[in-house]
């Protein structure tokens, strides 16, 4: 009976266990859920980081991750009707612009964020557009200049590179066989490094950066709406300059004699982020028509940011000319900037209109 018993009991053993794998099988375990929480979990939408950047660049203000220590090359560039439309000058960071000889206004056009293959037609030296290279610790670039003029150059220690040393030798100079002397010579960059490396020139600099604003500040800030604005360098000639604000773009576009400034391959314009057109004083030194131009002293001027046009002074600090209203110095939008140096007689407010 015993043994009856027991064989029974046995019995509804195995088939208590055999239920029971039939109700779980094809089941997780009881932690499954957990897993399965823990796993949507990673899927949930995160916020997208910020860019972050490492640097800045001196002449424009704006971040990148590159490295800002290179050299700087401030190119001489000509500003005749027969040499324009030019090479290079929508990737300069900054462009000063001031008269030469007669009534034509010839170009130094810093380069640092962006060097272009190909920049030009580079035209010669002067001593006032020297001290502006300087000033941004910047290769002065030219080609030909008076032997006075090279001799100061020369002597001054500063690095330079004449491209009459140079002509057309395919490497660093090339003359365009399309456009005549002296409105056909280009600077070449690939031949850049291995002739600053022949001259001992230092392949990098510390440069100092400009002041800067943010856009919004520069949006909100006081100043007088202006929708275009024109320069006359010469009445007897009809040189004029004009920007025209570019609304959608946030940007300026200039125009010279009329025509809107553009590159030559492929058309495109100069977009400017800040104007700033200065005068100061202007004398004739010698026969050939060549000018002192003081960037020193100081005086009056006028800012053109995000449409709106700011009545300023600039001052020259270490060489870099400085727009300050009172006390205040006024920062640039980052960004390219043109520069405009025009004669204190007749002035700002005889030399430029605007609406």
């Amino acid at each position: 009976m015993k043994k009856y018993v027991m064989g029974v009991l046995l019995l509804l053993s195995l088939l208590l266990a055999a239920c029971t794998n039939a109700k779980t099988e094809g089941k997780e375990p009881a932690d499954a859920p957990e897993k399965e929480t823990r796993d949507s979990d990673s899927y949930e939408k995160k916020e997208p980081e910020e860019n972050t950047y490492s640097h800045v660049f001196p002449f424009t203000g704006e971040p990148t991750n590159k490295t800002v220590d290179h050299r700087a090359i401030a190119v001489m560039v000509n500003n005749h009707s027969k040499a324009r439309p030019q090479t290079g000058l929508s990737q300069a960071d900054i462009v000063y612009e001031l008269l030469a000889e007669g009534e034509i206004t010839r170009f130094l056009a810093v380069f640092h964020s962006n060097i272009p293959a190909k920049i030009g037609p580079v035209r010669s030296a002067r001593p006032y557009y020297f001290n502006l290279a300087k000033a941004h610790d910047a290769i002065y670039t030219y080609h030909g200049a008076a032997k006075f003029i090279d001799d100061q150059i020369r002597n001054d220690g500063h690095d330079y590179l004449n491209g009459a040393a140079y002509d057309n030798d395919g490497k660093l100079f090339q003359r365009d066989n399309t456009r005549k002397a002296p409105h056909n010579s280009y600077m070449l960059k690939d031949g850049l490094s291995s002739v600053m490396e022949r001259k001992g020139y230092a392949a990098s600099h510390q440069i100092e950066p400009y002041f800067y604003t943010d856009e919004e500040s520069a949006e909100t800030k006081n100043g007088k709406v202006v929708s275009d604005l024109k320069i006359v360098y010469s009445n007897r000639f009809g040189v004029t300059v004009a920007y025209e604000y570019d609304e959608d773009k946030g940007s300026y576009l200039r125009y010279n004699d009329g025509k809107q400034t553009v590159e030559r391959e492929g058309q495109t314009p100069i977009e400017l982020d800040n104007v700033l057109i200065i005068e100061t004083s202007h004398r004739v030194i010698d026969s050939a028509g060549r000018r002192d131009i003081d960037l020193n002293t100081g005086g009056k001027g006028y800012l053109l940011q995000k449409g709106k046009l700011h009545e300023v002074t600039w001052k020259n600090e270490a060489g870099r000319i400085i727009p300050y209203q009172g006390d205040e110095k006024i920062g640039l939008v980052p960004g390219q900037t043109w520069v405009n140096v025009i004669p204190a007689d007749p002035g700002l407010e005889r030399s430029v209109s605007y609406r």
